[in-house]
């Protein structure tokens, strides 16, 4: 059967959709989307301010501190330490030289630079010529020399002559190294003359041979005419000399010789040593000379305290007037080398090199670590290099930086670290100072 259509009553007006979003009931339902909505944007809006909140702290706590660059002292940024500089006593008498060898700029010459008498500074050259046909190594005495009626008579003719001379007996022997003792120690000419025939066969091949060695050394102010020193014609310059006296003490068997105060040896019986100084300031070594044309005269060496540290120094003094000229001006330019010499500390631990302060106001001292030392010769300076990095944050000795030292060529560094704790300004500083971070 068909359906239909639902019966209306005409008396009963009809109700729109809009009539009824608009009647009792659809304006309730509106304000409660209007309310929903609102309620809406209220919870979202708050939840984006919280996450705002949230990521801006996040940020605060995560985000970079500013570096902070050390400041530096003075003792940092002067560039080099200078000591005063070296004032020498040189003698007012001859020509004379000074050096540390291991010091450069530690050698220097007063008077004369022309070749002088050396009177029996001559006996180290031969010995050292004697030592290059017949070497010596470490504490070897050598091969033992035979004395005859020969050496006799050479001792005899030194004694005529008024050289320096030591006794000798026919049918006794020395080693090598007695021998140079006998030369060397009471300046004996004789046993020069013994030692040059054993070794080339005659005086006369002595000189020839020296005078290539020397040459062949480079000692071009230097000649000589005997073994012995008496003649004047045996001469050199402060700057050989000294050249010389390197090589004295480079050899083992002759250090060993000229160090001693008195030796006893066969057939010559004790023996004391020509050079009165040795032991005073330290000296020990090397040769005393003494003729008319030479004056008084001494090539020395000595070992001298500087601080904690040892210094090794050649010297020669040249043309005294008399020995007690000489040892007072040997000594009296010693003592002057000596002061001239400095031990610095040029960092010493815990030295205070520069600051760190941070903008929330933390500091700490920037400060070595360990110490460096250097033995400074006058006024040579000691260049000052100070490398450090930007801190934000650290514990005390946190390394953050260096400071090198360079003298001659020699470099010492010491680490430059921080006094104390540098800590973060925590979260308070950080959302207060947002534009203070990052940077």
């Amino acid at each position: 059967m068909p359906q239909l259509p639902p019966v209306t009553d005409p008396r009963r007006p009809t109700v729109t959709q809009a009539e009824r979003e608009t009647g009792p009931r659809g304006a309730s339902s509106a304000r409660s989307r209007a309310v929903y909505r609102r309620r809406r944007i209220v919870v979202f809006g708050s939840a984006g301010v919280v996450l705002a909140l949230l990521l801006y702290v996040f940020g605060a706590m995560v985000a970079p501190l500013p570096a902070t660059a050390a400041a530096l002292d003075s003792n940092a940024t002067a560039g080099t330490i200078t000591q005063p500089a070296a004032q020498l006593a040189w003698p007012g008498y001859g020509s004379a030289a000074i050096s540390a060898p291991d010091y450069e700029g530690a050698t220097q010459y007063h008077g004369s630079d022309q070749s002088v008498p050396i009177a029996s500074i001559t006996k180290t050259i031969t010995a050292l010529v004697v030592l290059d046909k017949k070497p010596l190594t470490g504490g070897e005495q050598g091969p033992s020399i035979s004395f005859t009626q020969e050496d006799v008579d050479i001792w005899n003719q030194v004694v005529g002559a008024g050289g320096s001379w030591a006794p000798v007996e026919a049918g006794t022997s020395m080693t090598e190294k007695e021998a140079l003792t006998a030369m060397l120690l009471p300046s004996a000419n004789n046993y020069a003359i013994s030692l040059v025939n054993w070794a080339f066969g005659s005086t006369s091949s002595y000189v020839k041979a020296a005078n290539a060695w020397l040459s062949e050394k480079g000692f071009s102010g230097t000649r000589i005419t005997t073994p012995d020193g008496l003649d004047p014609g045996n001469v050199s310059t402060t700057k050989d000399l000294i050249g010389l006296g390197k090589l004295v003490l480079a050899s083992p068997a002759l250090s060993s010789i000229v160090s001693q105060k008195t030796a006893t040896l066969p057939g010559a019986g004790a023996q004391d040593n020509t050079n009165v100084l040795l032991g005073v300031e330290g000296i020990d070594g090397i040769k005393t000379g003494n003729t008319d044309e030479a004056g008084n005269c001494l090539l020395f060496s000595a070992e001298v305290g500087v601080g904690t540290a040892k210094v090794r120094v050649l010297g020669v003094v040249l043309g005294a007037p008399t020995h007690d000229d000489l040892w007072a001006g040997v000594q009296s330019l010693l003592t002057s080398v000596k002061a001239g010499f400095h031990e610095v500390t040029v960092a010493a631990k815990g030295q205070k090199f520069g600051s760190y302060s941070t903008p929330w106001g933390a500091s700490s001292d920037l400060v070595a670590t360990k110490a460096a030392t250097f033995v400074v010769w006058s006024d040579t300076p000691v260049s000052v290099k100070v490398e450090t990095a930007q801190v934000q944050a650290g514990f005390a000795g946190d390394e953050v930086g260096s400071v090198s030292f360079t003298l001659d060529g020699k470099t010492q560094t010491a680490p430059l670290a921080l006094a104390k704790d540098v800590p973060d300004p925590g979260l308070g500083w950080r959302l207060a100072h947002p534009g203070g971070l990052g940077a």
